[in-house]
């Protein structure tokens, strides 16, 4: 944008010399033209604003998704790291409940003619 020499104002009130000198344009037909430049000119600084912020809400979108694949990744990581603790702890429950069921239900086998299992708690 540092380029633009004109501004759509600047190019309405632009002033021409006018020569006596040979044939000159028609002043009307300049006018036409100049006018037309203006509209284009301010068409295209409107559609330089819409894609201006068009492009900032999408970098904003970028950047959020970001922040939501590095919390997803951080909490997957996280998972991923306490999922061998939580199959520990599930072994261990099953364990302990296979004791249990050994002692509770062992003893009433051992009423009936088994052995007792009470060696393997």
């Amino acid at each position: 944008m540092d380029n633009i020499k004109f501004t759509a104002q600047d190019i309405l009130h632009k002033q021409f010399k006018e020569k006596n000198i040979g044939k000159g344009y028609d002043e009307a037909d300049v006018d036409s033209f100049l006018d037309d430049v203006i509209k284009d000119y301010d068409t295209f600084n409107k559609e330089l604003d819409r894609l201006n912020s068009e492009n900032e809400q999408l970098r904003a979108k970028v950047d959020e998704l970001n922040r939501q694949v590095e919390v997803g990744s951080s909490m997957n990581n996280g998972a991923a790291a306490s999922q061998p603790i939580s199959n520990a702890t599930n072994m261990d429950i099953l364990k302990r409940l296979s004791k249990l069921e050994r002692r509770v239900f062992g003893t009433q086998m051992n009423n009936g003619g088994e052995e007792n299992d009470s060696h393997l708690l």
